[in-house]
This record gives structure tokens, C-alpha cells and sequence, in this order.
């Protein structure tokens, strides 16, 4: 497994690179925030760890570009902020998860093990009536056509797909798609819902997503 490191402190980035390498891995160090940039998307690496603040090039401005080509990689954040909002903004930037500084390795090593694992038993395609979702190339296909969706319309249809047949309530799709762990307006769903009814062409005889009120929604097919 190839990781790519982006850290601009010698003496952490050495600290990772020994003991991630202890650990088996292939890890590759850069120190800007560019360097990096060019790293990650050059190079096949399983799984991304980036400092917040880089020179040249932040953390976030470096995984919001990296995921417009990349959306499958895990990419884990190495923080020393932890305010709500910044957290909030690190994983709208596309992270899949965080840990503050100073962290445990022993704890970093058991969430770059969590993202490895979902990533190697991610199915290559989630079939939903016509509708076939490709989560390794972020395209989605009804028939033979492709549908453009963006970002968190695509993450909200993953969700429903990997849960087809089963009611997703409010509070998960919040917590899971938006990843907002506090009391939220969640009418933002329903927004999204109807954007995915009407770009995927589902009219009410043949929706593949259903309301149930006052709970939520489900994929099924009829």
C-alpha cells in the first residue's frame, strides 16, 4: 500500500515515514503544498495524509483539487484545528476523516487501516433499476447514458444505493452525507432529492426513490 505524506515538518514527516514504513507501507514524503498537489496526482497512492497548513498551498485548497480528478482515495487531514466549522470545512473539501495534533500513531494507523478496508471491499458498481453508479470512477449511467451529478448529489445516491431496500432516515443521511453531527436543518435534503429525481428522469411511475414521510427516504425498485 502507497501513501503519499505531505507535511512540511521534518520531524514529524520523518516520524510517519519510519513508522508507516515499520508498518509495511510505501511512503512517499512532500513538503509544499504544490509538491504535493503534483504528487498525488501523478503518482498512484492508496491513501493521502495532508497537513493543514502547507506553504504554497493549504490542505484544503490541496484536497478540494485533488478530489476534482480523484474521488475514490482516502484522504485523512493532520490538524492541530478542531473547531466545528473547521471541521466541517476540512471534510467539504473532500476528506474522508481527521486527527488533531498531537496524535497517537497507534490511533493514526487504525484510521488509515478503517479507509484501506472500505476501499478494498467498495463494490464496483451499485445497480438501482436502470441506474448504475461506479463509485471507483464517480460516474453514474442510466441505460447508456451517462448522468452528470455533482459531488454531493452523487454522494447522496452512493448512500441510498448502498442502502437500497432499507429506510434511510434524516439524521443518517445528515450525518453521513453532509457529515454534520449536530442539530441541522435537513429540509437541504429534500432539495437534493428532487435534483436526483429529475436528473436521473425517475416521474412518479417508475421513482426508484421513495419518501416516507416523516422519516426519510428509500431506494427500491418497484
Amino acid at each position: 500500500m502507497r501513501i503519499l505524506v505531505v507535511e512540511d515538518e521534518p520531524g514529524i514527516s520523518g516520524f510517519l515515514k519510519q513508522g508507516l514504513e515499520e508498518e509495511s507501507y510505501e511512503v512517499t514524503v512532500a513538503e509544499t503544498g504544490p509538491s504535493g498537489l503534483d504528487l498525488a496526482q501523478e503518482g498512484d497512492f492508496d491513501l493521502l495524509l495532508l497537513d493543514w497548513m502547507l506553504p504554497g498551498m493549504s490542505g484544503l485548497e490541496l484536497c478540494s483539487a485533488f478530489r476534482e480528478k480523484n474521488k475514490r482515495t482516502p484522504v485523512i487531514f493532520l490538524t492541530a484545528k478542531d473547531t466545528v466549522d473547521e471541521t466541517i470545512a476540512g471534510l467539504q473539501s473532500g476528506a474522508n476523516d481527521y486527527i488533531k495534533k498531537p496524535f497517537h500513531f497507534e490511533e493514526l494507523l487504525e484510521r488509515i487501516r478503517v479507509q484501506l478496508r472500505q476501499k478494498q471491499i467498495e463494490p464496483e458498481v451499485h445497480a438501482l433499476g436502470s441506474v448504475r453508479l461506479y463509485p471507483a470512477k464517480h460516474q453514474v449511467y442510466k441505460g447508456n447514458e451517462e448522468v452528470v451529478l455533482t459531488q454531493k448529489e452523487f454522494a447522496l445516491l452512493e448512500f441510498l444505493m448502498k442502502n437500497k431496500g432499507e429506510v434511510c432516515r434524516r439524521t443518517s443521511i445528515i450525518e453521513q452525507v453532509w457529515d454534520i453531527h449536530f442539530e441541522y436543518n435537513t429540509g437541504v435534503i429534500d432539495v437534493f432529492i428532487n435534483s436526483l429525481r429529475k436528473k436521473l428522469g425517475f416521474h412518479q411511475e417508475d421513482n426508484l426513490i421513495h419518501t416516507v414521510r416523516g422519516v426519510g427516504y428509500i431506494a427500491k425498485e418497484q
